[in-house]
């Protein structure tokens, strides 16, 4: 067996775990088509299927696949584009999409975090319910701070990491996988991400 044979999951292992994968996600709130969906996506070596190839692999409709496609892209997890050469189009997870993620989440907890300060002033800071408000706006506000400094971290760590995944196919003779962002890294720029 070759080392690239050894990091490749068995195929009949492949199905199972992207429905095991989907349950997490929709335990924690995705519903469940979006949930296989990305799922199916995000273990793809390119991250990329067609709405055909989704419906093949997941068997489900082309109607399920436009509806799980529309919430992903509404939350910002997939993106569309155009497979090149046809009118088709193809779905993409990004690479960094939980990154991503956690970019909208610290939007949204700006939102909360101003509407329930004005909450707070809205009831009276001095009442019990004032009080509430106000913990939970400076709660958001402090995750909001830990949050930047963690994603500055990671990116970081990010770094080294795909600068040693580089390092590790260059001794293997294997070339940087297109999209990777290895490119941008080398040239000491973030990346698209």
């Amino acid at each position: 067996m070759t080392e690239d044979a050894a990091d490749r999951p068995a195929p009949d292992r492949l199905p199972a775990y992207v429905e095991r994968f989907a349950s997490v996600l929709t335990d924690s709130g995705i519903p469940r088509m979006p949930s296989r969906v990305f799922a199916a996506l995000i273990t793809r070596d390119d991250g990329r299927l067609t709405s055909q190839e989704l419906s093949d692999l997941l068997d489900i409709s082309p109607a399920a696949v436009s509806g799980a496609i529309r919430y992903l892209s509404q939350v910002n997890l997939v993106t569309r584009e155009r497979q090149p050469g046809t009118r088709r189009d193809r779905y993409r997870v990004l690479d960094e999409v939980w990154q991503d993620a956690l970019f909208e989440r610290d939007t949204l907890m700006a939102r909360w975090e101003a509407s329930l300060t004005e909450g707070a002033a809205v009831v009276g800071a001095d009442t019990p319910a004032g009080r509430r408000l106000t913990e939970s706006a400076q709660m958001f506000q402090f995750l909001r701070g830990e949050l930047t400094g963690m994603l500055e971290r990671w990116q970081a760590r990010r770094a080294e990491l795909r600068a040693e995944a580089a390092r590790d196919d260059a001794g293997r003779g294997e070339p940087e996988p297109a999209g990777s962002g290895l490119a941008e890294i080398k040239a000491g720029r973030s990346g698209a991400g």
